[in-house]
Protein backbone atom coordinates (compact mmCIF):
# COMPACT_ATOMS: atom_id res chain seq x y z
CA UNK A 1 0.00 0.00 0.00
CA UNK A 2 2.58 2.53 1.02
CA UNK A 3 4.68 1.46 -2.14
CA UNK A 4 2.12 2.07 -4.32
CA UNK A 5 1.44 5.71 -2.63
CA UNK A 6 4.62 6.66 -3.12
CA UNK A 7 5.07 5.68 -6.67
CA UNK A 8 2.07 7.37 -7.50
CA UNK A 9 3.40 10.58 -5.42
CA UNK A 10 7.02 10.36 -7.21
CA UNK A 11 4.75 10.16 -10.64
CA UNK A 12 3.05 13.46 -10.20
CA UNK A 13 6.33 14.72 -9.70
CA UNK A 14 7.85 13.56 -12.93
CA UNK A 15 9.39 17.24 -14.47
CA UNK A 16 11.43 16.82 -16.93
CA UNK A 17 15.62 18.24 -15.40
CA UNK A 18 14.79 21.49 -17.88
CA UNK A 19 10.95 22.03 -17.85
CA UNK A 20 11.86 25.07 -15.20
CA UNK A 21 13.97 26.58 -18.09
CA UNK A 22 11.70 25.77 -20.03
CA UNK A 23 8.74 27.52 -18.11
CA UNK A 24 10.10 30.76 -17.68
CA UNK A 25 10.90 31.09 -21.84
CA UNK A 26 7.22 30.03 -22.42
CA UNK A 27 6.03 32.53 -19.60
CA UNK A 28 8.22 35.10 -20.93
CA UNK A 29 7.23 34.61 -24.63
CA UNK A 30 3.53 34.98 -23.56
CA UNK A 31 4.07 37.86 -21.37
CA UNK A 32 5.84 39.78 -24.14
CA UNK A 33 4.01 38.08 -27.25
CA UNK A 34 0.25 38.85 -25.40
CA UNK A 35 0.51 41.18 -22.87
CA UNK A 36 3.66 43.49 -24.22
CA UNK A 37 5.72 43.94 -21.53
CA UNK A 38 9.63 44.10 -22.08
CA UNK A 39 12.05 42.30 -20.34
CA UNK A 40 14.49 43.94 -18.02
CA UNK A 41 16.31 40.57 -16.80
CA UNK A 42 16.03 36.93 -16.51
CA UNK A 43 16.92 35.13 -13.17
CA UNK A 44 18.46 37.90 -11.42
CA UNK A 45 20.44 36.88 -8.14
CA UNK A 46 21.46 39.14 -5.11
CA UNK A 47 24.87 39.62 -4.64
CA UNK A 48 24.03 39.31 -0.99
CA UNK A 49 22.47 36.26 -0.93
CA UNK A 50 22.64 34.30 -3.98
CA UNK A 51 19.46 32.24 -3.12
CA UNK A 52 17.50 34.95 -3.53
CA UNK A 53 16.39 34.70 -7.29
CA UNK A 54 14.21 36.85 -9.43
CA UNK A 55 12.91 34.69 -12.25
CA UNK A 56 11.80 37.86 -14.80
CA UNK A 57 12.16 41.00 -14.24
CA UNK A 58 9.77 43.04 -16.46
CA UNK A 59 8.12 46.55 -17.51
CA UNK A 60 4.61 46.50 -18.21
CA UNK A 61 4.62 49.93 -19.35
CA UNK A 62 5.68 52.37 -16.33
CA UNK A 63 5.44 49.39 -13.45
CA UNK A 64 8.24 47.25 -13.22
CA UNK A 65 6.90 43.44 -12.69
CA UNK A 66 8.53 41.00 -10.93
CA UNK A 67 7.44 37.57 -12.53
CA UNK A 68 7.74 34.12 -10.10
CA UNK A 69 7.33 31.35 -12.68
CA UNK A 70 6.21 27.60 -11.20
CA UNK A 71 6.55 24.91 -13.92
CA UNK A 72 4.71 21.67 -13.04
CA UNK A 73 3.47 19.10 -14.92
CA UNK A 74 -0.46 17.95 -15.65
CA UNK A 75 -2.20 16.97 -12.43
CA UNK A 76 0.42 17.59 -10.06
CA UNK A 77 -0.69 17.50 -6.38
CA UNK A 78 0.07 21.31 -6.32
CA UNK A 79 -0.64 23.51 -8.80
CA UNK A 80 1.96 26.24 -9.27
CA UNK A 81 0.51 29.57 -7.85
CA UNK A 82 -0.47 27.54 -4.23
CA UNK A 83 3.49 27.12 -4.03
CA UNK A 84 4.48 30.24 -3.71
CA UNK A 85 3.33 30.31 -0.18
CA UNK A 86 4.69 32.83 2.30
CA UNK A 87 8.16 31.79 3.17
CA UNK A 88 8.36 31.76 -0.45
CA UNK A 89 7.09 35.32 -0.30
CA UNK A 90 8.84 36.62 2.15
CA UNK A 91 12.11 35.13 0.15
CA UNK A 92 11.01 37.55 -3.36
CA UNK A 93 9.86 40.09 -1.02
CA UNK A 94 13.94 40.41 0.09
CA UNK A 95 15.22 39.95 -3.27
CA UNK A 96 13.01 42.26 -5.06
CA UNK A 97 14.31 45.04 -1.88
CA UNK A 98 17.60 44.08 -3.08
CA UNK A 99 16.88 44.72 -6.49
CA UNK A 100 15.55 48.05 -6.36
CA UNK A 101 17.95 49.23 -4.12
CA UNK A 102 20.84 48.94 -6.54
CA UNK A 103 18.74 50.91 -9.46
CA UNK A 104 19.73 54.19 -10.47
CA UNK A 105 16.16 55.36 -10.30
CA UNK A 106 13.56 53.65 -8.24
CA UNK A 107 10.09 52.75 -10.33
CA UNK A 108 6.92 54.87 -9.38
CA UNK A 109 5.32 51.35 -9.06
CA UNK A 110 5.78 47.89 -9.09
CA UNK A 111 4.61 44.16 -8.01
CA UNK A 112 4.43 41.05 -8.24
CA UNK A 113 3.06 38.23 -11.02
CA UNK A 114 3.14 34.80 -10.54
CA UNK A 115 3.22 32.31 -14.04
CA UNK A 116 2.13 28.84 -13.56
CA UNK A 117 3.29 26.72 -16.57
CA UNK A 118 1.43 23.38 -16.60
CA UNK A 119 3.46 21.28 -19.09
CA UNK A 120 2.13 17.73 -20.27
CA UNK A 121 3.71 14.73 -18.79
CA UNK A 122 6.39 12.92 -20.80
CA UNK A 123 5.13 11.12 -23.53
CA UNK A 124 1.38 13.22 -23.60
CA UNK A 125 0.53 15.28 -26.31
CA UNK A 126 -0.75 18.77 -25.83
CA UNK A 127 0.53 21.73 -25.50
CA UNK A 128 1.76 23.42 -22.60
CA UNK A 129 -1.03 25.69 -20.32
CA UNK A 130 -0.50 29.31 -18.93
CA UNK A 131 -1.90 31.08 -16.14
CA UNK A 132 -0.63 34.61 -15.50
CA UNK A 133 -2.08 35.81 -12.19
CA UNK A 134 -1.12 39.35 -12.33
CA UNK A 135 -0.23 41.85 -8.86
CA UNK A 136 -0.15 39.37 -6.39
CA UNK A 137 -0.02 40.51 -2.78
CA UNK A 138 3.12 39.88 -0.61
Amino acid sequence: MFRTLWNRWLSQRSVPPDAGAAGERLAEKHLVQQHRYRTVARNWRSPRDRREEIDLVMRDGDVLVFVEVKTRVRGALVPGYHAVDQRKKRVLRRAIQSYLQRLAQRPVTHRLDVVEVEMPRPGDSGDAELRHFVNVSF
